[in-house]
């Protein structure tokens, strides 16, 4: 396995209950490493800019709406299979069928606010990172 970086968002639902340590937590715990983390309150042309790939989905104009409504945690990950882990400690995107012990599990309130993002491949995850930060603002 290969040291790797992955995108993650801790989404407004979540900041607003202040929930960010408890999130971060699960995700040091796991192996990952907090490399470079902002707290941001997205533009609608923010949201809509990086929920691009969703635009002809039903579901995008709820979706920008969401993400506008308040600050969200913008972080960048490093670890062993950083994606997979992520994604693993995530859980499924519906919490009803994420696992015990998950971030949706434990935190999301519904499918639509289920409190984090994560990349979902290196593709993904390169875009998504450069969308939010620089590299001189990547450390770790």
């Amino acid at each position: 396995m290969a040291v790797e970086r992955t995108f993650s968002m801790i989404k407004p639902d979540a900041t607003r209950r202040n929930l960010t340590g408890a999130i971060t937590k699960l995700l040091e715990e796991a192996g990952l490493t907090v490399v470079a983390s902002k707290r941001v309150w997205m533009s609608r042309r923010e949201a809509e800019g990086f929920y691009a790939v969703h635009k002809e989905r039903p579901f995008f104009g709820e979706l920008v709406d969401s993400m506008s409504s308040g600050p969200t945690v913008v972080q960048v990950l490093q670890g062993e299979n950083a994606i997979a882990k992520n994604r693993e400690v995530m859980g499924a995107t519906n919490p009803t069928q994420a696992e015990e012990g998950t971030i949706r599990k434990e935190f999301a309130l519904s499918i639509g606010e289920n409190s984090v993002h994560g990349s979902d491949a290196p593709e993904t995850a390169a875009q998504e990172i450069a969308y939010w930060f620089s590299e001189t603002e990547i450390v770790g």
